[in-house]
């Protein structure tokens, strides 16, 4: 290993010439120097746009619904439809008239389809019972997307109202409308959508079944326990999962649907259930799987006791 020379002493000839610089001094001249610089125009600019920064409210998005270009009003609509998390009551109530208004002027332009399309969620966000005749309408749109999401928003609402539309929906060839509406059946507190959920429960596309059985378990029916079963069985539902989902590397959908199961068996706090929970909570190759099914054995243990009781 060498060592690095050393700089030289100066002679008497070089007594007023400059003494050569180290690294350090080299580094701070050529590196540090000109970072410094950068951070303060940057820190300059931040501060400066965040004093001009217009905060915008959902007033705002739907104003530029209304007014907006094209291409800007869908977007715009969107935006809305994920603005609306600190709204007052009251707030929500002026919101829907004015968003019932802008959705009462659209026609049948493709870019109007788009705008409907997120004025219906925003509407079910803000769960306004007022909203339900639009939403009612447009459950039949020509759109399949905006029928999809009025369904969805009925659910949020929780109307009564929309449960016949629902219940339509439901017997639809098109696999995606059951299932939402599956899923809106057993959010709904309607007893009248009972046998149709057990028709569902054997559905031939899984995503209806699994939704089926959830939403019986809700209502403490046990008509679905034989779905809620395979809902458990990882290598079962890898394989539906594998065939009928669309797989996205930021989630994990097998266990988004092995959670759901095991959420249906602590509400429904069936006993033929338990030791496939257990043996979740022990062996399952998912955390968040073993993390649900200790959730679900503190039920079901607490029912236990009620019984022994």
């Amino acid at each position: 290993m060498t060592e690095t020379p050393r700089d030289p002493s100066p002679s008497a000839a070089d007594e007023f010439t400059e003494e050569p610089r180290g690294a350090g001094k080299l580094i701070a001249r050529f590196f540090l120097l000109p970072l410094v610089v950068v951070g303060a125009a940057v820190g300059i600019f931040l501060v400066f746009n965040y004093m001009t920064f217009e905060r915008r409210g959902p007033r705002d998005y739907l104003q530029e619904v209304r007014g907006g270009t094209a291409n800007r009003r869908w977007q715009a609509a969107f935006e809305l439809s994920r603005s609306l998390g600190n709204l007052s009551t009251e707030e929500r109530a002026e919101l829907c008239a004015e968003t019932l208004r802008v959705y009462e002027t659209l026609g049948k332009r493709p870019d109007d389809v788009l705008v409907r399309r997120y004025l219906v969620l925003v509407l079910g966000r803000l769960g306004d019972p007022s909203a339900v005749p639009a939403l009612i309408q447009a459950a039949k749109a020509d759109d399949s997307d905006t029928r999809l999401y009025a369904v969805w928003a009925l659910g949020k609402i929780g109307a009564p109202a929309g449960f016949d539309t629902v219940l339509e929906s439901s017997q639809t060839d098109d696999a995606g409308a059951r299932k939402m509406a599956a899923y809106v059946l057993g959010a709904l507190g309607d007893k009248r959508a009972i046998p149709r959920l057990r028709v569902l429960a054997e559905d031939r596309v899984a995503d209806v079944r699994w939704n089926a059985a959830v939403a019986l378990a809700r209502k403490g029916k046990h008509d679905g326990v034989p779905v809620l079963k395979q809902m458990l069985d990882r290598q079962y539902v890898a394989q539906t999962v594998k065939r009928e989902v669309r797989q996205d590397e930021d989630q994990d959908p097998i266990a988004d649907v092995m959670i759901s199961g095991l959420r249906a068996a602590a509400v429904l706090k069936d006993e033929d259930l338990r030791m496939t929970v257990e043996r979740l909570s022990e062996s399952d190759s998912s955390l968040k799987v073993r993390q649900a099914a200790l959730e679900a054995i503190k039920v079901l243990g607490a029912q236990k006791m009620q019984l022994f009781n």
